[in-house]
Order: structure tokens, then sequence, then C-alpha cells
């Protein structure tokens, strides 16, 4: 290594100077954009109805982000896209707070909202092509953990300490409006910091730079070979169900969670607070689910994903049930709410474990990369669809007399409902099939 190199080197910054930073700003607006806005809206007098659906149509930049991730490649460096979607993050966060105390909120925050998803998923492609380019293998490897945990970080602090923080201001201020308009503008300068901050600390990486020869024929071209070899994968249609259906009862759960914690005991729910419920969704419900994520990397890695499927898919659904029990029952306990969502979030960390490593077997072979980026697209059409029907299927259930309870029907029955969804999770996990030993580390392997 010559000189030049050497001095090149030693300056390089530390991966630590912009790792944490770079994966709490790509999970922030993904939690701002599909937790806080469901419960901003219950808290503002949104029907379930129209928040589910429309809120569940901001999940599909996630869907479709496939289709334009490879002109990120084509277009400038992932290090000019990265820094750039942060401060379009910034104005779009800043925009729906100052846009949130108007009359014409609703219409006017769900376009801002909708943008920031666009944002985040672009941010997406870019923060982690910029990851594969500026470390070298062995960095990406030993960084790897880092950026998980900051992610994790990014969600602790949107699920539970901006909600949190909601729900002291809504305690503060004169309306529920201003209270939420000055979380996003909170989080408008937070991205405006983060900005400034990368745009200076973010290495200029040597190879990145648009890729020589590529143009956007040719992406189109490969794009659609892609395309039709990932549907020519042997057992598709098996494999389809699967990625829409094997997380049906989360997916219905997801919207409807935090205005069940929030309505008031008269309607079916709990009567949290907004901060309780930062508390019991940011904190314990989080920390149950990393548990059980952890543990289900553990379980796989000895025993293999064929071993663990069928107990991971009654892992994932059958601790539903304590919704129910919530539901009918109604408990003031706040310690109790807690046991319960904690007891099921550990299950769907534990179960979700298996759907994740299905996705990495399914795409193996050519075209591994971009078959998986198809596959967490039908992951999110999965988590979507079922999501923006369940107001309406909320309202459907509501007055019919199906389950006991000591509140209105909707919630006990809706979540019952959930618990009848299960039956597709069995449904699929029946239909797919996995080598035996996929997933067991080489070194516990027999």
């Amino acid at each position: 290594m010559n000189k030049t190199n050497i001095r090149k080197e030693a300056k390089r910054r530390s991966p630590w100077t912009w790792i944490p930073t770079l994966y709490v700003a790509e999970g922030l607006p993904y939690f701002a954009v599909n937790v806080l806005t469901v419960l901003m809206y219950t808290n503002m007098g949104i029907g379930l109805t129209e928040m589910a659906f429309y809120t569940g149509w901001l999940y599909l930049p996630w869907v479709i982000k496939p289709f334009w991730s490879p002109f990120v490649d084509l277009i400038g460096t992932k290090r000019k896209w990265t820094v750039a979607m942060q401060l379009a993050i910034a104005l779009t966060a800043g925009a729906a707070g100052l846009l949130l105390p108007a009359p014409f909120f609703f219409s006017a925050t769900l376009t801002c909202f909708w943008l920031m998803a666009f944002f985040s998923a672009t941010h997406d492609i870019a923060a982690d092509g910029y990851y594969m380019i500026e470390l070298d293998p062995h960095d990406q490897a030993a960084y790897v953990g880092v950026r998980s945990t900051f992610y994790r970080i990014a969600s602790v602090i949107g699920q539970g300490g901006l909600v949190i923080l909601a729900g002291v201001l809504e305690e503060n201020c004169k309306s529920v409006a201003t209270a939420w308009s000055l979380v996003f503008i909170i989080l408008s300068l937070f991205f405006t910091a983060i900005f400034a901050y990368h745009l200076f600390m973010m290495p200029v990486a040597q190879k990145d730079r648009p890729l020589p020869g590529v143009t956007a024929r040719s992406i189109c071209r490969n794009f659609a070979m892609t395309f039709v070899t990932f549907f020519r994968k042997p057992h598709i249609f098996r494999a389809l169900a699967f990625m829409l259906l094997y997380r049906l009862p989360e997916a219905m759960c997801v919207k409807l969670v935090q205005p069940f914690l929030k309505a008031p005991h008269s309607e079916g729910g709990l009567g949290l607070s907004t901060s309780e419920i930062g508390f019991v969704n940011g904190t314990v419900g989080v920390v149950a689910l990393l548990a059980g994520g952890i543990l289900g990397g553990l379980a796989i890695a000895r025993d293999g994903l064929r071993h663990w499927l069928w107990p991971m898919a009654m892992s994932l659904t059958l601790p539903c049930i304590f919704y129910c029990g919530l539901a009918m029952w109604q408990p003031d306990s706040f310690a109790l709410i807690c046991a319960a969502i904690g007891i099921e979030q550990f299950g769907y960390g534990f179960g979700f474990t298996a759907f994740m490593l299905y996705l990495i077997y399914f795409s193996r072979g050519e075209s591994q990369t971009s078959h998986y980026a198809f596959c967490t697209a039908f992951m999110a059409l999965g988590m979507m669809l079922p999501g923006m029907a369940a107001g309406w299927l909320h309202h459907l259930l509501a007055d019919l007399s199906l389950f006991g309870g000591t509140g209105p029907q909707g919630y006990v029955n809706f979540f019952w409902w959930v618990m009848i969804c299960c039956a597709a999770t069995f449904a699929v996990c029946a239909g797919i099939r996995i080598e035996p030993g996929f997933g067991i580390k080489k070194e516990t392997a027999v």
C-alpha cells in the first residue's frame, strides 16, 4: 500500500460516526408514517373505517419500491440520494405539523405522509446501498449488529418516545391538533439536523457513482427478466400465498390495536392515555418483540426452519387470544394489559423469524437480491391490504352479538375474527416445502 492510500485509510471516518444516525434516520419515518398516524388520527376524531383505509395506503411505497430502486443506481450517488431524502423527510414532516391545525387537515396531512413514505422508502434503498458500497465485506458483517440495533432504537423512539411526548403535550396544550403538530415539527427539526450532520460526516465513497454503461433501457430489460425468473420459480403460487397470508392475523390487528387501547370502556376499549399507549407499545411491546426475535433466531440456528415452522406459526397466531380477553373483560390493571401485550408481541417476534428466513430461502439462486426485494414487496402488500379493511370489518361486526363482553361488541367480535384468520396462517404453512436443515448453522449441523 503506498503512502497516499495509507493516509487516506488513516483519515477514513469510523463507521461509528454515521451508521448509528443513518439507521435511526431509516427507521423513524417508517414508524412515524405507519404507527404515529394511526393514533394521531384516532385522537383527532377520524373514524376507524376511514383511518384504517387511508393510512393503509401509506404502506404502498414500500410495496412498490422494487420498481424504482434500480434507478437509484442510474442517477446520482447513494450518498446524495440519502441526504436528499433526509431533507425531503424533514420538509414533509414540517408541512404535516403546520397543516394539522387546519380544518382540511386530514386530506392535507395524508398527502404529506404519503410523500414522506415515498421519500422514506427511497431512503431505505439509498442508505442500504451506501452501507454496502462504503464498507468492505468484513466491515459489513462487523457492523450489521450496529445497524440493526439502531434501527430498533428508532422503533423505541417512534412507537414509544414520540407517542409519550404527544401524550404529555395533549395534557398541556389547548388541543390535540396542537400537540401532534408540535411532535411532527420536532421530528422535522430532528431530520434537518440529521441532514446537516450527514452532509458533512458521511464519507464520499470511491465506488459510490452511477453504474458505468447502465441505461434506463438496460435497467428495464434486466428488471423484466428478473421479474419473469421470479414468477418461474418452483411452487411460486404457494410461496406467494405464504408471503401474503402468513401474517394475516397481525395485519388485521395492526391498525386497530392502538384505537382499542385508547377507546373508553363505554366504546369497548381499555381507556389508556396516549402516554400509556406509548409506554406499552414502545417499551414493553418492542422489548418483548426483540426478545422473541432473538430467541427465534437461536432456535432456527440450532434445529432449522423446517423443524420450527409450525411452532413459530402457532406462536405468531395463538397469542392474539390475549386481545380477545382484553376486549371481553376490559381490565383496569395497567400491569395486566402490559403483560398481555408483552406476551403477544413476544410470540409475534418469535413467529416472525420463520417468515423472514423463508423469504431468504425462497430467494436463493440467480438474482437473489432482486428476488428478495420482490418477496419483501409482497410481504408489505400482505400487511397493507388487510389493514385497509380492518376498520370496515370492525364496523361490520360491531352490531353482531357473537361473543360475550362488558362493552360494545365491535372490538370483541373483531379480535375473535382475528383468531379465525389464524386458519389462513396454518393453511399456507401446510402448502410450502422447505429442505431439511435449512437455517442450521454449519457448526451445529450434524
